[in-house]
C-alpha cells in the first residue's frame, strides 16, 4: 500500500497483505497504547490518604503544677516533672469527619523540692490521670499537608494529683507527624481546669509513638483529577481505535499529502531562515547551525507517548555534539501534539515531550541554563489536522514532533522565554 503497482494481480496481492499487516499493527499499537498510558499516568500511593482509622500510642508525659499558670513555663528545673519509663498510653478513633475522640493514661511523679500548687513539694508524690478528649483534625481546614497533621480538641478527665482527686475539663492543642500511612510521631499540650479548684489547674504535655490500624484510604484533590484525566484517555483511546478501522483505505493518499505539506512548509522555514541570514554574519552563522541541527530529521514519537525511542535518542546525540560545539548559543526546543484528545491534554503532553528532548540532552553534557522546553500542544500542526478534519494515522504522526524545531537564542535573550522547564 505505499507504492503503486501497475499489474492488477500483484495490487490484489499486495492489497490483501498489507489489509491483514495493517491489522496486526492496529493491535500492536493499542498495546503499546495502553502501556503508555500507564506509565505516564499512573494512581500512586501519593495519590491517596488516610481518611479514618483506629489508632493506638505509647510515650511520655511532662506534667506543671506549679500553680503560677504560663509564668516560666519554659523553665525546667523545680516545675516540670516526669519518669524516665514510658508514662503515657492512648487509644483513639479518627472518623471520616476529621473528629476524632481518643481515651488516654497517665502517670507521672512529683518530685521532692519542685514547686507543686505554688510551694515546695515535701516529698514524692504520685500522679494519675485518665482523660477523653474530642478533637478536629485542622487538615480538614487548610487542606491536606501529608506529613503535618495539627489538631485541637476539648475534653474532660480525672486526676489524682498531690494527694488531691479532682475532675478536670481540657483544652488540648497538638500535631503528628507521619512516616508512613500506620506509624507517626505525637506531640501535644493539654491545659487541665479542675471543677471549683483553681489551684489544682496544671498544664500537661505529651509526647509518643503512634500507629494507625484498620484505616480507611481515600483519594487525595490530586488523585481525583488524576483519575478523571486517566478515565477522559481511556475513553479518547477507545474512540480512536472505533476510528482507525474506517479510516485505513483512505490512510495511503493522505499520508502522501501530509508529507507534500510538511516538506513544503519546512522548505519555506528553511528559505525564511536563510534570507534572514544574509542580513549579517552573525545570524549566517546561526543559519548554519540552524541547518546543520534540521538536517538531522524531526523526533517523532508514538501515539499519546513522550518517551524517546533509539531513533530519537540516535538523532538528539547529534544534536548534542552540536550544541556542545557551540557553547555560546542557548536552545529552545519545542514540542507539538496531534488534534486528537482534548486540546488541555495535548498541551500537558506536548509540555512532556518537550522536557524528556530537553532531560536528554541535558544528560549528553548540555548545561541546564541553555536550554528551554516548550509545548505547543495541539495549536502548530504542520498540516490540515485539526479538530474537526479527518485524517489518517501517518498525518498525525507528523504533528507528534519536537526536538528538531529548535530556534538558537543568544545567551542575553534566552531569559524572554523564561526559567527552563
Amino acid at each position: 500500500m505505499k507504492s503503486y503497482i501497475t499489474n492488477a494481480i500483484a495490487i490484489l496481492f499486495l492489497g490483501t497483505f498489507s489489509f491483514y499487516a495493517q491489522e496486526e499493527i492496529q493491535s500492536t499499537q493499542q498495546e503499546q497504547l495502553q502501556s503508555d498510558q500507564q506509565e505516564e499516568l499512573q494512581l500512586t500511593a501519593k495519590d491517596s490518604m488516610v481518611v479514618s482509622s483506629w489508632l493506638v500510642g505509647l510515650g511520655w508525659n511532662f506534667v506543671n503544677d506549679t500553680g503560677q499558670r504560663l509564668n516560666n513555663i519554659t523553665t525546667v528545673k523545680d516545675r516540670w516533672n516526669a519518669v524516665a519509663f514510658p508514662s503515657r498510653i492512648n487509644i483513639g478513633r479518627y472518623f471520616r469527619s476529621g473528629i476524632g475522640l481518643e481515651a488516654i493514661a497517665t502517670y507521672n511523679n512529683y518530685k521532692k523540692g519542685n514547686i507543686i500548687d505554688g510551694v515546695v513539694n515535701p516529698e514524692d508524690k504520685s500522679y494519675f490521670g485518665f482523660d477523653t478528649r474530642f478533637s478536629y483534625d485542622l487538615n480538614k481546614i487548610f487542606g491536606q499537608t501529608g506529613w503535618f497533621d495539627p489538631y485541637l480538641g476539648v475534653g474532660a478527665g480525672y486526676t489524682y494529683a498531690n494527694d488531691v482527686s479532682r475532675a478536670t475539663y481540657n483544652g488540648v492543642i497538638g500535631f503528628r507527624t507521619w512516616f508512613s500511612d500506620r506509624w507517626g510521631m505525637d506531640f501535644s499540650s493539654t491545659g487541665k481546669w479542675s471543677f471549683g479548684n483553681e489551684a489544682s489547674n496544671h498544664i500537661q504535655l505529651g509526647v509518643g509513638v503512634v500507629y494507625q490500624f484498620n484505616i480507611e484510604k481515600d483519594l487525595t484533590k490530586k488523585g481525583l483529577e488524576k483519575l478523571a484525566l486517566i478515565k477522559a484517555m481511556e475513553e479518547e483511546a477507545k474512540r480512536v481505535s472505533d476510528s482507525i478501522n474506517a479510516a485505513l483505505e483512505a490512510e495511503a493518499a493522505a499520508a502522501a499529502l501530509a508529507e507534500r505539506l510538511a516538506r513544503e512548509k519546512e522548505e519555506a522555514r528553511l528559505a525564511a531562515l536563510e534570507k534572514e541570514a544574509q542580513e549579517n554574519s552573525e545570524k549566517k552563522g546561526l543559519l548554519k547551525l540552524q541547518n546543520a541541527i534540521d538536517e538531522l530529521g524531526y523526533v517523532y514519537y508514538d501515539f499519546d507517548s513522550s518517551y524517546l525511542n533509539d531513533k530519537s535518542k540516535n538523532t538528539l546525540d547529534k544534536v548534542a555534539v552540536l550544541m556542545q560545539d557551540n557553547s555560546s548559543y542557548s536552545f529552545l526546543v519545542e514540542a507539538h501534539a496531534d488534534s486528537r484528545g482534548p486540546k488541555k491534554y495535548n498541551l500537558w503532553l506536548s509540555d512532556k515531550r518537550a522536557q524528556r528532548a530537553v532531560e536528554y540532552l541535558e544528560s549528553r553534557g548540555v548545561a541546564s541554563n541553555r536550554l528551554k522546553a516548550i509545548g505547543h500542544g495541539e495549536e502548530q500542526p504542520v498540516n490540515n489536522c485539526v479538530d474537526g478534519v479527518y485524517c489518517p494515522e501517518e498525518q498525525h504522526r507528523l504533528n507528534r514532533r519536537s526536538a528538531v524545531t529548535i530556534k538558537i537564542l543568544t545567551i542575553q535573550n534566552i531569559s524572554e522565554f523564561g526559567n527552563k522547564k
